[in-house]
């Protein structure tokens, strides 16, 4: 592999940054617009429709997101094996974009849930109204919640992708390798 990343480190970053950028403006923007919505049989049908036009952009930056992060993991694993600290932050990078999956997809079937209150009355797209089916209630109640679990999540996979940059640092890299002989030796 060549010793320069770019191509896969962009596909990992900017997978990662529409990711973040595309469910924080949602939780803020397109919610927050079809709360505004004066007929409020229209409001879920409007934060539908958004989401619905932003799923096929979110799965192409999630799975540019996943090759790029997988070509760099290959690319680096001599390093995430060996660098003391890379292969915590990898493990918890891992696991924590998999939360931000669950997360992805389980947001998805609640608005699936909510968009079928197309010409139902809601206060807006997570605010159920008193004459909110039962169903729909519910799916609204949790998506309060999941709503800023993924900019959270997502904001600390960007997080930790940047901690991965430094540890690209030469001083860095001597400093972790040490770090790791150390603790061989003393073994």
């Amino acid at each position: 592999m060549p010793s320069r990343n770019t191509v896969i480190r962009s596909l990992h970053d900017l997978g990662a940054a529409a990711w973040f950028g595309g469910s924080l403006m949602g939780a803020v923007g397109l919610n927050g617009a079809a709360d505004a919505v004066r007929d409020p049989q229209d409001r879920a049908r409007v934060a539908s429709l958004g989401w619905a036009k932003w799923a096929p952009v979110n799965a192409a930056a999630i799975g540019a997101h996943l090759v790029g992060g997988g070509a760099l993991l290959y690319a680096n694993r001599d390093r995430a094996q060996h660098q003391g600290g890379v292969k915590a932050n990898t493990i918890t990078k891992i696991v924590v974009t998999g939360a931000a999956l669950a997360a992805t997809a389980y947001s998805g079937v609640l608005g699936a849930k909510i968009a079928t209150a197309d010409g139902e009355y809601v206060e807006g797209a997570t605010e159920p109204a008193p004459s909110t089916p039962d169903e729909v209630t519910a799916a609204q109640r949790q998506l309060q919640y999941v709503q800023w679990a993924l900019p959270a999540l997502t904001g600390a996979i960007v997080v930790l992708g940047a901690q991965q940059g430094e540890q690209q640092r030469p001083a860095q890299i001597l400093t972790g390798l040490g770090s790791t002989l150390a603790r061989r030796v003393r073994k």
